[in-house]
């Protein structure tokens, strides 16, 4: 099984900003989500390996279930010049325009049809594991809404449609046909 946990909360989220690379460690709420989900997994799938993106609130989030292995390939979308502004801050235009194209690019950015070009392999990669064991990556909405089309055999088109919110869970069954969503944004807090 492969579980997604997106990480818990920071201070720039919790103000509804767009957090892509900005580096910051979780605050106490995001401490005490990361605390609950590390139970939760403990309880759910113990023995299972952990996989991180490289940022410090996905690392955090990680170290609280123990020891990971870093995977660059799960990082958040970088937002370019977007990143830290709050959604409404963001011209109207332009928002849309990135919600109805997949190749747009946020200015200096990533587009979600790049995005999914790096974590697709990065999924395909941990499929006979978790075909006999359970994987957990903790990543970013963004990534983790990549897995869920993977998942569906569907595109990033699909990704405005999902809701994931802090700390939650995602789940894909692999089986001998393939992946599977077997669960999306569960919450444990």
């Amino acid at each position: 099984m492969l579980i997604l946990l997106r990480h818990g909360q920071t201070e720039v989220n919790a103000q509804a900003r767009l957090q892509g690379r900005i580096d910051l460690p979780l605050d106490d709420e995001g401490r005490r989500q990361a605390r609950v989900s590390a139970a939760h997994v403990h309880a759910t799938w113990p023995g299972a390996r952990v996989v991180s993106s490289p940022l410090l609130r996905a690392r955090e989030t990680a170290a609280a279930i123990g020891a990971h292995d870093v995977d660059e390939r799960f990082v958040e979308l970088d937002y370019g010049s977007w990143d830290g502004m709050a959604m409404s801050e963001v011209d109207r235009a332009e928002w849309a325009r990135w919600r109805n194209d997949p190749s747009f690019r946020p200015p200096s950015g990533e587009s979600l049809q790049e995005l999914d070009a790096r974590v697709r392999p990065a999924l395909e990669d941990l499929v006979d594991e978790a075909r006999t064991g359970d994987v957990v990556v903790v990543s970013h909405v963004s990534p983790i809404k990549s897995a869920i089309t993977w998942a569906l055999g569907t595109g990033p088109e699909v990704t405005w449609r999902c809701r994931l919110d802090r700390a939650s869970f995602t789940l894909i069954d692999i089986g001998p046909n393939g992946p599977a969503l077997t669960g999306m944004n569960i919450t444990v807090h």
